[in-house]
């Protein structure tokens, strides 16, 4: 061999090996662009997974809430509290009928009788919650 193919022959090699270097740090880079991107992937599905079980979670805590609330509220009244609202609606009653007897107290015939009939709304609303204590 000569002194010409010597030096080409380790040029050559010189530029095989550089290239495999090359190669392999592109190949390597790469490999770890689409690790990462799998990873965000799942990451991301995780993501999504736990905003919609924490949206799943936020929404039976407010029916939940809502459903403690009126529970406290409907234990709050019970028969003794219907039981006054009939006597008041009574008393309204009477008392409707005494200012209908009057010239003047039309205004305080309607307001009584409005508010009789509030009572005994709202007489009838605790007569289904303590129905439903009963069952």
């Amino acid at each position: 061999m000569t002194t010409i193919q010597i030096c080409a022959l380790i040029i050559l090699i010189a530029f095989t090996g550089l290239l495999v270097w090359a190669g392999y740090k592109m190949g390597r880079s790469y490999g770890k662009l689409e690790a990462d991107d799998s990873q965000r992937a799942e990451f991301a599905k995780t993501i999504r997974q736990l905003k919609a079980s924490a949206q799943f979670i936020s929404t039976d805590h407010r029916n939940l809430a809502r459903q403690c609330r009126q529970l406290r509220e409907s234990q709050a009244f019970g028969s003794k509290e219907q039981r006054v609202l009939l006597d008041i609606a009574e008393h309204l009653r009477v008392a409707a009928e005494t200012f209908s007897a009057f010239r003047t107290g039309k205004k305080l015939e309607r307001d009584t009788r409005f508010l009789r009939e509030q009572a005994l709304i709202m007489a009838g609303l605790l007569q289904v919650v303590v129905q439903g204590e009963g069952v």
